[in-house]
């Protein structure tokens, strides 16, 4: 019977001490990985105190886990990360670009250019200083998995989140192209666009029965996704049982993208 297996390595899910994060972090240490749990800022101690949350659950469970600080978004952090991971684990043979912010809703005319320029300094500059340090790593052991976790909005326009959809899409064309670049030195580097998940930051939508039956309008499938059902998709991917796979967006969003409004005609 195929079985996801990840025995043995080492995996890093940025943004991972809550909600989707979390549940790909919890995922990966079933399936055997050696998990880097990573929050934010030692500052933030609900953060600090989530993270380690996360890890001691995934050893109490019998997986093996350890807890990481940083900002993404400032590269000489993210070059200390990956130091301290070296030294725990000796090494990295899963990223998952994880951590990301949707921003404060503003029309492009109205918005506050320093919360724009946030909102793309975590989603995708993090990413690239993420994926600079592991393909660093990776190259040199010729194996290794990247995961970028974009959005239903690397495709679907959203009014008054500019930042969020354009950080978005750009980290769909810097999944290709890292893909290109690295496919002969045997590492994949992949995409998975969650929809509508039912996850802590959105709780103000779900938790509404008005904003909830038009968001469920939205899906075919008419109800959010679960953070396991995407985590359960990142463990295949990040497996062998994907080892065909690499430069392409895996869509987990209950038939978002094929407009259900549409289904009773145009």
């Amino acid at each position: 019977m195929l079985g996801i297996d990840l025995a043995g390595r080492r995996a890093l899910i940025t943004g991972s001490c809550s909600g989707l994060g979390r549940a790909i972090a919890e995922a990966f240490a079933e399936a055997g990985a050696h998990v880097a749990v990573h929050y934010r800022s030692p500052a933030n101690p609900a953060d600090q105190a989530a993270a380690q949350a996360v890890t001691a659950s995934i050893i109490q469970a019998g997986g093996m886990a350890q807890t990481f600080a940083a900002d993404i978004s400032q590269a000489d952090q993210v070059e200390s990360l990956f130091k301290a991971i070296d030294g725990s684990f000796g090494g990295i043979d899963i990223l998952v670009n994880n951590a990301g912010m949707d921003g404060v809703r503003a029309l492009c005319s109205e918005g506050d250019i320093g919360a724009w320029e946030s909102v793309v300094r975590v989603d995708l500059f993090g990413a690239y200083y993420c994926a600079r340090e592991a393909l660093q790593r990776m190259n040199r052991q010729k194996r290794g998995v990247i995961l970028n976790i974009t959005s239903v909005h690397e495709f679907i326009p959203w009014e008054g989140y500019s930042a969020y959809a354009s950080a978005k899409a750009g980290l769909s064309m810097f999944t290709k192209t890292l893909a290109q670049e690295t496919a002969d030195a045997g590492i994949r580097v992949l995409a998975i666009a969650p929809g509508a998940i039912q996850t802590p930051i959105n709780q103000s939508v779900w938790s509404n029965p008005k904003t909830l039956r038009d968001l469920d309008e939205k899906i075919a499938m008419g109800r959010l996704g679960t953070p396991r059902e995407v985590a359960t998709v990142a463990a295949f991917l990040a497996s062998d049982l994907a080892s065909y796979m690499t430069g392409t967006t895996v869509a987990v969003d209950g038939g978002m993208l094929i407009y259900p409004e549409f289904r009773h005609g145009g």
